[in-house]
């Protein structure tokens, strides 16, 4: 660690007696070039750093830029104007800023330093953030870099418009993205020596598109990097795994960037017989790569690092963290450094979340709570869960059989895990595994097709449920946490039930086999999308058409209805005392009692209902107003009952007309009577598939309730300033606080910084420990050129405006809407009701999603791979539903 002696006395520091620790005096750019210098072997241009002090002691002569700062915070950037003020602004803010006088002292002091660097010595004067290059965001060309700057007065020139750089429109709406006050960041500026190269570039020591830690990517062009980075020419790229470059690309260089002899820059032509020439030699970029891994040791993590080339030795002028990749799982380090990666077993993960229809960031109390209460061992990366299936991809049985699971739930998943098993090297470092095959042990007897199996498993669910209602009412400090961990067993052992597997799963084959033989027999696509219809004991269809009875309720009151449209608009935690007032107004009291009604049974749900830190409606009833509004617009009174007797009617419907058409095969009858056993068969358990999630979602609100109580107590004590402060602790931190009255309130903050940057990452569907995301591919010659494939889910075809939803509490819906969203757990059912058809990212053919849609008749085509940016809200789109496919349709 470096010693700060006399830190505040001073304005400028020599690089050499920094390092990565002091961001808040020089920023994060001049903290990296410190800490840089000082690795064993890593040449970094001879410099110095202008500190924040000198930052705030410049900006201290103009009061007015505060003022403007909080003006800045007050404005939102979401729409045009928002962004025109926002632009406005920022630019008073720079040319304030820009003419500022430095102060005599601070510029002798900067002209001190100047000449240690040699006289008339060109300069790089490179702005340095507080909040730049950090873990969790870089602000990577956010503010502005100078070069071959030439003499004291260019020198001052250039670091005031490296200080005003900090307000840039660009810079600006980077940090309101990534939730930053603009009054806490400040700017330090580094001015290093400056390099005249043969070649530069960047090194990113793990791929950045694929996210493999083991394979580092250089960048290279001749000159100065800035051709690179303005776009200015194509760079040769080196792809180098283990110490040798196993790709190239040779780019056409026509360009360069080269520095004047009396300062800045200018674009040269590079020639001809040149131009084709690689920028690096094959051993040089092993070189760089070599390099690049110290650099990655000492900081712990994949960096992008600016280097250059000059007279066959490496200068590195920068070097940031990779925020873009994926985090490898927890049980693996997050460096691919040779030394760590050469011979290691490598292991195969698959997303929790794309099984369970939850793909966004969980925080932690979110995280452990899922892991304690699920079936097998969990790993944690990014904010998602992930299954080690590399134990069952080492056997051929167990493979085969993993395979055809998931193949049956998500294809892609299916074709990612297919993908990596093809890879020589990688199939080599599978570990040795038992030949795989079914459990030891007689199988279980086939269950009879009795509806009494689903009544019996709905009343153990019930009655598990509200034994623990009942034990948690007496339970509260350490003895709470003495007693969850056997609700926790009691839970697994409710999932596990024998019964409740085999019904599941006796459901689910005779979807498969339907499907299968029909389409053998009679050349029917998914022929048990419409067998299915209104399917009995579905505790989620249930759930979207007994909203429509609240409508119902509601529809006759005028006044009633007004009042929610004043309720729907800004649906927050201000809106959620609206029943109390709901009730003083004429038919208040019914409509009222219907919403309370609802929510005693089914307020326990909510978007990401998996992740138990999420508000469930019982917390937030506000979230369903627009949709009751929605319904109450859409429908006419006795919808629900109508839609049910509908369904059974197209069912009962495509049952005798496939029954008739088997009779009339060779075989007929016999294929008829199995068909005939099938078809009861699915509709006796189908609807029980979706029950067990909502006896999960039922404990996880009574284990919620119980813990915020506890949250509530730790509050009052002063150990925590607000309630929701536990959901960044996991179980275990929760119950250590509780006991001790202790928390760690840098770990909270380290906490939401972090989930906060787990958020924009996207989670993969198959991650590997060298933290290569796989994203699977559907492989299909049978769809529409431009089309965008997907998996079929719910027969049909419908065409209709697309509406683009990110969250259920956005939703504005018409009849004839086709929902595209990311993915829909149990909680959007209530928007099913009123849409034509469903597009998602995310999906199989057995997840909720799908289920509801063939419940409902929705044509549907999920795991459509980047739905959400590739069709337009607003923008006419055609599904079809039984052939897996979208196509958006000319405006």
């Amino acid at each position: 660690m470096v010693e700060r002696v006399e830190r505040v006395a001073r304005y400028v520091w020599d690089l050499r007696e920094i390092d990565e620790t002091w961001v808040a005096a020089v920023g994060g750019k001049g903290a990296h070039l410190g800490g840089l210098s000082r690795i064993d072997g890593i040449r970094v241009p001879e410099g110095f750093c202008v500190t924040t002090d000198a930052f705030r002691l410049v900006l201290a002569q103009a009061p007015s830029v505060g003022d403007r700062l909080e003006q800045l915070d007050r404005l939102s950037g979401a729409t045009p104007d928002g962004r025109e003020a926002v632009r406005g602004l920022s630019a008073e803010i720079r040319r304030t800023v820009e003419g500022i006088a430095v102060p005599g002292d601070l510029a002798a002091e900067i002209t001190r330093a100047l000449a240690g660097l040699g006289e008339g010595a060109a300069c790089a004067v490179r702005s340095s953030a507080t909040a730049e290059d950090l873990p969790t965001a870089s602000f990577a060309g956010q503010q502005d870099t100078y070069l071959n700057v030439v003499g004291p007065t260019e020198v001052l020139r250039h670091l005031s418009r490296c200080w005003a750089s900090l307000f840039t429109e660009r810079a600006v709406t980077y940090r309101r993205q990534h939730g930053i006050d603009h009054r806490t960041v400040h700017m330090a500026v580094v001015v290093q020596r400056m390099v005249f190269p043969q070649a530069s570039g960047v090194l990113f020591t793990a791929d950045p598109v694929t996210g493999n830690r083991t394979v580092a990517t250089v960048d290279a062009g001749f000159g100065l990097g800035e051709a690179l980075v303005s776009g200015l020419v194509n760079p040769d790229v080196f792809k180098v795994r283990h110490g040798e470059v196993v790709a190239r690309t040779i780019a056409a260089k026509e360009r360069a960037v080269r520095a004047l002899p009396a300062g800045g820059t200018r674009e040269v032509a590079i020639d001809a017989e040149r131009q084709g020439q690689p920028a690096l030699t094959d051993a040089q970029a092993v070189r760089l790569v070599r390099l690049g891994r110290r650099i990655e040791a000492h900081f712990g993590r994949p960096q992008d690092i600016e280097w250059c080339l000059a007279d066959d030795d490496f200068q590195i002028v920068q070097s940031r963290p990779i925020t873009t990749l994926f985090p490898v799982p927890e049980s693996e380090t997050e460096t691919g450094s040779e030394s760590e990666t050469d011979g290691r077993e490598n292991r195969v993960y698959v997303s929790v979340g794309h099984q369970q229809m939850m793909t966004d960031a969980m925080r932690p109390l979110g995280l452990s709570m899922w892991r304690l209460t699920a079936m097998v061992p969990m790993h944690e990366a990014g904010g998602r869960l992930f299954v080690d299936v590399t134990p069952r991809l080492a056997g051929p049985a167990s493979r085969a059989a993993l395979l055809d699971l998931m193949g049956k739930g998500d294809p892609l998943v299916r074709d990612a895990l297919e993908t990596v098993l093809d890879r020589d090297d990688f199939a080599l470092s599978l570990p040795d595994a038992a030949p795989g095959g079914p459990p030891s042990g007689p199988a279980p007897a086939p269950i009879e097709n009795d509806p009494a199996l689903v009544t019996e498993l709905i009343e153990r669910s019930r009655a598990s449920v509200a034994a623990l209602e009942r034990d948690l009412r007496t339970k509260s400090g350490p003895a709470l946490f003495d007693f969850l961990p056997t609700a926790f067993e009691e839970h697994k052992r409710v999932l596990s039930d024998p019964l409740s597997i085999q019904v599941i799963m006796a459901g689910m084959e005779a979807t498969w086999w339907l499907n299968d033989k029909l389409g053998q027999w009679l050349g029917e696509k998914n022929a048990a999308d419409t067998l299915t219809l209104s399917a009995p004991d579905n505790i989620t269809s249930e759930m979207g058409l007994a909203l429509l009875d609240v409508a119902d309720v509601i529809r006759p009151h005028p006044e009633v209805v007004a009042f929610l449209r004043g309720v729907g608009v800004g649906v927050g935690v201000e809106n959620d005392d609206f029943l109390d007032e709901l009730a003083k107004l004429p038919g208040g009291a019914e409509a009222r009692d219907a919403v309370e009604t609802y929510l005693d049974r089914y307020g326990m749900r909510c978007v990401g209902e998996i992740d138990i830190t999420r508000p469930r409606w019982r917390e937030r009833p506000a979230t369903l107003v627009p949709v009751i509004l929605d319904n109450v617009r859409n429908f006419e009174a006795g919808a629900a009952g109508r839609r049910f007797e509908e369904g059974r009617r197209k069912a009962r419907e495509k049952e005798r007309d496939v029954l008739s058409r088997l009779r009339s095969l060779p075989d007929g009858d016999r294929k008829a009577d199995e068909t005939k056993r099938m078809i009861d068969r699915v509709r006796t358990f189908i609807g029980y598939r979706e029950y067990p999630k909502y006896g999960i979602v039922s404990r996880y609100f009574l284990y919620k309730r119980a813990l915020l109580a506890e949250a509530d107590r730790l509050v009052r004590a002063g150990v925590l300033p607000e309630r929701e402060d536990v959901f960044y602790l996991t179980f275990q931190e929760l119950d250590a606080a509780v006991r001790s009255h202790k928390v760690d309130d840098r770990l909270i903050q380290r906490r939401k910084d972090a989930f906060r940057s787990y958020q924009a990452l996207t989670v993969p569907r198959v991650l590997t420990s060298d933290g290569e995301a796989v994203t699977g591919a559907y492989r299909r010659d049978d769809v529409p050129a431009g089309a965008l494939t997907g998996l079929a889910v719910s027969a049909g075809t419908v065409e209709g405006r697309a509406r683009v939803v990110l969250d259920m509490a956005d939703a504005d819906l018409e009849a004839g809407d086709i929902l595209v969203t990311t993915f829909t757990d149990p909680s959007w059912s209530p928007l099913f009701v009123g849409i034509a058809g469903l597009v998602t990212e995310v999906g199989g053919l057995m997840t909720h999603g799908a289920v509801i849609a063939r419940e409902y008749g929705l044509p549907a085509v999920v795991g459509v791979d980047r739905a959400t940016r590739l069709i337009r809200d607003g923008q006419r789109i055609r599904v079809h539903g039984r052939d897996g496919y979208v196509e958006i349709l000319p405006a």
